[in-house]
């Protein structure tokens, strides 16, 4: 049998009846990016919704000189996690930088590059004045950059979002994507394992814990969150995207 589950759910309802099951066979059960999940004895996040909100919030708002019009993308209107980042970045600016002002609705489009190059091109023809999109979903951005390049948009407007280095790579080097932020998921890997030995080793977890990966830890309930980001820019696009991220 085995002693630790380390999972990353895509639907937490739906996992719950199997970590009860499991728990009550004295199984360890560890989750990522899964903050509301229950039947667990750990759940941890390398960013705060509110921290990665906020953070691609002011890089946004930096590059726009704190005014003009700005787009939102999620990867789509059902997706708790890219929504509450949107969230928080969209009352972080009304906020801090009220000349900023968001055209329309957010877009639910930010997890299919097609759609992504096809509303920012409608979007960029709607709105002469638009200067920014923040686009919370991993193709987003990808698919923002390729309508800039095709309008001749590039260091016009300005593109910030998670994306995958990798995939994003050449669209950072030409400007036609800004900039974001990621955390490391071989880290989360590791953290997996660190905090499933702890368990084991029947070691508490409590405030000012120190977790390789994590740094000093204020748990909350059965969640861990720290914000332990990483900018992707032009500076680290050719490191991060080297250690096949």
């Amino acid at each position: 049998g085995v002693d630790i589950i380390g999972v990353v759910p895509n639907d937490a309802n739906a996992i719950e009846p199997v970590l009860e099951k499991a728990r009550a066979a004295g199984i360890k059960v560890v989750t990522h990016e899964s903050p509301a999940q229950k039947n667990v004895d750990w759940n941890f996040e390398m960013a705060s919704s509110k921290g990665f909100g906020e953070a691609h919030a002011e890089m946004l708002a930096q590059a726009m000189g704190g005014k003009g019009q700005y787009a939102v993308y999620v990867g789509s209107l059902t997706v708790p996690l890219h929504n509450e980042w949107a969230d928080y970045a969209i009352a972080y600016l009304k906020e801090k930088y009220p000349d900023m002002t968001v055209v329309g609705d957010r877009y639910g489009v930010a997890e299919s590059v097609d759609d992504s190059r096809k509303t920012a091109l409608d979007l960029i023809a709607a709105n002469p004045d638009l200067k920014g999109f923040l686009a919370f979903g991993s193709q987003g951005p990808i698919g923002i950059g390729r309508a800039l390049e095709e309008t001749r948009k590039v260091g016009e407007i300005a593109v910030y979002g998670p994306f995958s280095p990798g995939q994003g790579r050449q669209l950072v080097k030409d400007g036609a994507i800004s900039g974001g932020f990621m955390w490391n998921p071989m880290e989360a890997g590791k953290v997996f394992v660190r905090i499933g030995n702890m368990l084991v080793a029947g070691e508490a977890i409590t405030d000012g814990t120190t977790i390789e990966g994590l740094g000093a830890v204020k748990p909350d309930g059965t969640n861990i969150i720290v914000d332990a980001l990483i900018p992707i820019n032009k500076d680290t696009v050719d490191g991060l995207a080297d250690m096949g991220l």
